[in-house]
């Protein structure tokens, strides 16, 4: 195999679905105390997030709560509890790269500006014949650090 090009720093984000924020807000929020720092609505995505962080500076973790816009309508930001995790990492468009040379297949729509305004992109959850590494039934968000969170989180 050959060398990785890149490196996982830490984890970005946990992101959590169900079909009411309230009821998510009711216990991330009120009862553990993470705070709300933004909110992301996307018809496409089907999604409507609170961002809730906890920690701080290059060790903060974001805590997505996520519902649908439309229950009907895919994706089903709901239907999986833990919708998915999302990993820092220091190089993206190289990890992406090697990553599907090496068979990992990847979701549709390719690298791009995600919620919190940093690039991301998601391995798929199943393989298929063409790239038959998958992530075993789990989402799996690459998002490209920026500069203090890689230079902070590559030293621990």
């Amino acid at each position: 195999m050959a060398l990785r090009p890149f490196k996982i720093l830490g984890v970005q984000q946990i992101a959590i679905g169900g079909s009411s924020k309230e009821k998510l807000r009711t216990l991330w929020v009120d009862m553990l105390g993470l705070d709300v720092t933004g909110s992301f609505v996307s018809e496409r995505e089907n999604v409507n997030e609170d961002i809730c962080a906890m920690g701080s500076g290059p060790y903060r973790v974001e805590v997505d709560l996520m519902q649908p816009v439309d229950p009907e309508k895919k994706p089903a930001v709901h239907a999986t509890p833990l919708n998915h995790v999302g990993l820092w990492v220091d190089d993206l468009p190289r990890a992406v790269e090697w990553l599907s040379a090496q068979g990992v297949r990847f979701a549709p729509g390719g690298i791009r500006k995600g919620a919190a305004g940093h690039d991301i992109t998601f391995l798929h959850p199943k393989g298929n014949d063409e790239f038959p590494i998958g992530a075993e039934g789990v989402l799996i968000e690459l998002v490209q650090a920026p500069p203090e969170v890689a230079e902070a989180l590559s030293h621990g």
